[in-house]
């Protein structure tokens, strides 16, 4: 059941950068964190040190290497499933809640944000917020 907590490890580095936790704790230690700050490598790291921690001798070695660059080769397809999930999310949702022309900027679609949300951080897959920004601007 080793693969499970290498899977899970992938994932859970994975869904930190696309929720954003990794931005908000580089926000607030001031500085940008590149390990942390790419899924990938996240789950490649993640994967190695859990590995080496938890392996019985030197002669799993090979097995925690390749472990972790199959954890970073599974994060690129998680990362691009939630960046889908993301898109298919915001479509449902600027469906069910249409910008109304008459109601203005107050309307919930109108920025393309989730409502309660300061704008430049919902609901894109990209996390700093600049394209939904500029989407938004030109949409207005």
């Amino acid at each position: 059941m080793e693969w499970l907590n290498d899977l899970m490890i992938t994932f859970s580095a994975v869904a930190a950068s696309h929720l954003g936790l990794v931005a908000a704790i580089e926000r607030t230690v001031k500085h940008r964190l590149p390990i942390i700050g790419c899924p990938k490598c996240a789950s490649f790291w993640a994967v190695l040190a859990y590995g080496a921690l938890t392996s019985a001798s030197p002669g799993d070695a090979p097995g925690v290497v390749a472990a972790a660059f199959l954890a970073a080769w599974a994060a690129i397809w998680l990362e691009l499933a939630m960046g889908y999930t993301d898109q298919l999310y915001l479509r449902a949702y600027d469906e069910i809640y249409p910008a109304a022309g008459a109601a203005g900027a107050d309307a919930p679609g109108a920025t393309n944000a989730v409502p309660g949300m300061p704008r430049g951080e919902g609901g894109d897959a990209g996390g700093d917020g600049k394209e939904a920004g500029a989407r938004a601007e030109a949409e207005a």
